[in-house]
């Protein structure tokens, strides 16, 4: 199957790097810059899995001459509007689109460019970061793709999608219920996005001063009560990790999102946290350290709007 990943970034890079050494068909849709500098200097990852340095095939947009079987779609929030329109040559009535964004606002989006049939259920798990080099460095040994049909249903295609990604370097799973694994991927890098943000630090440290523990497991109960609020409870052994994660002293974790804060890079505030606050608000539920986190990243990104002008 031929595989577009559009999004050459820390997650998009490093699955489609691992797909194409596996010897799948892999293209990256980049920009004309972005194509030279991987010619030039490859696309290079940094992994507790093993290095890795190839010459990926790229192509850009206006290059685009058919549509592609899969789409892995890989970009921040604030990208997703020229995604579409850079992709959009690519997309054929076969083509499946897999998306590796957070929350679950993309999935109208998608949805409204490209029609229900096009656009798959999806979770990615792996923590990287992008260094001063642009190596993709990954942080911890962790990276699985989860996908399905938002139907629930086994359908041949998707079968077909599983036996590509399968045995490709990096954990896979087909799921029957997709959509209770995007909430549920979404309550974790809420809480973490929450906590680590708002508080101003990793979670060690977080949990050395008086209170913090507190403060970091109400920021979880909140975004999994809206969860459950909209019909998708947290299970509790998987809410029980994310309090374990959460509690943990001397633990160096951040969210990606206080990475970027960190940079002085845009964050995807309101698809992860502004979203899930929304949906919060609809059904009476009271969060007041979302919401304080969210007013406090909307300054912030309105200052970088201004600092840019």
């Amino acid at each position: 199957m031929k595989i577009l990943v559009v999004g050459a970034g820390a997650v998009g890079g490093y699955f489609g790097a691992r797909l194409a050494q596996a010897g799948r068909d892999v293209t990256f849709l980049v920009r004309a810059a972005r194509a030279q500098q991987l010619q030039r200097d490859g696309l290079r990852i940094i992994s507790p899995h093993g290095d890795l340095t190839l010459k990926p095939q790229t192509i850009t947009s206006t290059e685009i001459t058919g549509p592609y079987d899969i789409i892995f779609l890989s970009v921040k929030a604030q990208a997703l509007d020229q995604a579409i329109k850079d992709m959009a040559p690519a997309v054929g009535p076969e083509t499946m689109i897999y998306t590796a964004l957070n929350g679950m606002r993309h999935i109208g989006t998608l949805v409204h460019s490209f029609g229900e049939q096009a656009v798959l259920g999806g979770v990615t798990f792996v923590s990287t970061d992008l260094d001063e080099q642009g190596r993709i460095v990954q942080l911890t040994p962790v990276d699985k793709v989860i996908y399905g049909e938002r139907s629930g249903e086994i359908t041949p295609r998707i079968r077909s999608l599983d036996e590509t990604l399968s045995n490709a370097g990096f954990a896979t799973e087909l799921s029957t219920n997709i959509t209770q694994a995007m909430w549920d991927k979404w309550v974790t890098i809420a809480s973490f996005g929450l906590m680590t943000c708002l508080l101003g630090g990793p979670v060690g440290e977080i949990n050395a001063v008086s209170d913090g523990k507190q403060t970091a497991l109400q920021a979880i109960d909140e975004c999994a009560a809206i969860a459950k609020a909209c019909g998708f409870p947290t299970p509790l052994p998987h809410l029980e990790i994310v309090r374990k994660l959460a509690s943990e002293k001397g633990s160096k974790f951040t969210s990606s999102m206080y990475r970027d804060l960190q940079k002085g890079a845009p964050v995807e505030v309101d698809t992860i946290l502004g979203d899930l606050l929304d949906h919060g608000h609809a059904h009476q539920i009271e969060a007041p350290l979302l919401q304080a986190c969210c007013v406090r990243l909307r300054v912030y990104q309105n200052t970088l709007t201004s600092n840019k002008s």
